[in-house]
């Protein structure tokens, strides 16, 4: 392809590439319902949403991202599974310099059962369309969302716990932050509060936190509800009260997540380390095997691959095997690909349906070397 392509047309092209290898071609509405993405999209979209209403008063945003508005498109026309799609255009997201329009081009593949091979076949078909237009050398890195928490939940930990470091670490906190025995709010001690709250129950908390916030005189902020406020409370009064973070399942958690590097070496750290702590996730394991197979079955060099256990992506809904690739070159630490499963996410857009999915997002601003950001 001819170089000096502007943004729009790299996304195009790239979404032309798609399209011959069998992803439907769609364009989603630009306007989309906020409350969407304040639901489905976490934290890293909450306050960056370019926000209008419409004439009834319905909360609308420009589209931050293409994955949630081409999932809603396909859901919303009935489409048969397993699926096919891709979308290419502007996405728009508040910066602190006001707001910023950039282009995206993304694909996504939806009710596959054979997940792996999906999956390789997703991660394969973005870096061949991005390696035709873009010469640059990429360093790919991936890791795999259910493996974490499967090691997580099998280290027997109370439920609190284990919210608390799935959710931190989906947040990239550090493991040590994470797991602190106390809890504060840039630096405001709450323990006064948690005292009173622990051993009560969700309704009671309920009624305190938004008796408190009435008097005060506070409106929830960030998205939160009163209740989901009450609930965070909740969760850190019983986690004041286990008496701290096991030492030993500490040390599990930080050798776990320093494993990383080659994939077949790094499979056999992590299957060594699960035995030594006694946690049973073989399954996982052999999907992560089976995977690394359809790598190479699609022409990629697992060698060459980046695996890191500690590897997330700052939006919640990804449940599985996750990516990035990031120049070799460049020095800024921004993507200029990546995506990932999230077939909860599709769950919760669905109204419960179990529909396998993921997808790929490309930056096309950061393969031609213009704003990063």
């Amino acid at each position: 392809m001819r170089s000096g392509l502007s943004s729009r047309d790299r996304a195009h092209a790239l979404q032309a590439l798609f399209i011959e290898a069998g992803y439907a071609g769609i364009e989603p509405p630009i306007l989309q319902p906020a409350h969407v993405f304040l639901d489905h999209a976490g934290e890293d979209l909450r306050g960056r949403l370019l926000l209008t209403a419409d004439a009834a008063g319905e909360e609308l945003c420009l589209r931050p991202e293409l994955t949630i508005p081409a999932c809603r498109a396909w859901l919303e026309h009935g489409s048969p599974e397993p699926g096919q799609i891709s979308c290419a255009g502007a996405v728009f997201r508040q910066r602190q310099a006001g707001p910023f329009e950039f282009y995206q081009a993304g694909l996504e593949n939806f009710g596959r059962t054979d997940q792996e091979a999906a999956d390789a076949e997703v991660l394969a078909l973005v870096l061949g369309a991005v390696g035709k237009i873009h010469k640059a050398p990429l360093r790919v890195t991936f890791g795999d969302a259910a493996l974490f928490q499967h090691f997580v939940e099998g280290m027997g930990l109370p439920q609190a716990w284990r919210r608390r470091i799935l959710r931190g670490h989906r947040a990239g906190k550090a493991l040590r932050d994470i797991t602190s025995a106390f809890i504060s709010h840039e630096g405001v001690d709450h323990s006064g509060l948690l005292a009173a709250l622990e051993g009560a129950d969700r309704a009671g908390a309920r009624a305190l936190v938004e008796d408190l916030l009435a008097i005060a005189g506070i409106a929830p902020v960030g998205g939160r509800s009163p209740s989901e406020i009450a609930d965070r409370f909740l969760e850190q009064a019983a986690l004041r009260a286990s008496g701290g973070f096991p030492a030993e399942k500490q040390a599990w958690l930080e050798e776990f997540l320093q494993i990383g590097g080659e994939p077949d070496r790094a499979l056999r750290d992590m299957r060594r380390l699960a035995g030594l702590a006694g946690i049973d996730i073989d399954s996982d394991f052999a999907k992560f095997e089976t995977r690394l197979g359809f790598f190479s079955a699609h022409g990629l060099d697992v060698a060459a691959l980046n695996f890191s256990a500690a590897f997330t992506r700052p939006l919640d809904y990804y449940t599985g095997f996750m990516f990035e690739a990031h120049e070799l070159a460049a020095e800024t630490k921004n993507p200029v690909l990546g995506g990932g499963r999230y077939d909860h996410l599709m769950a919760r857009l669905s109204g419960g349906r179990t529909i396998p999915a993921l997808g790929a997002a490309v930056w096309v601003e950061r393969l031609s070397g213009g704003i990063h950001g």
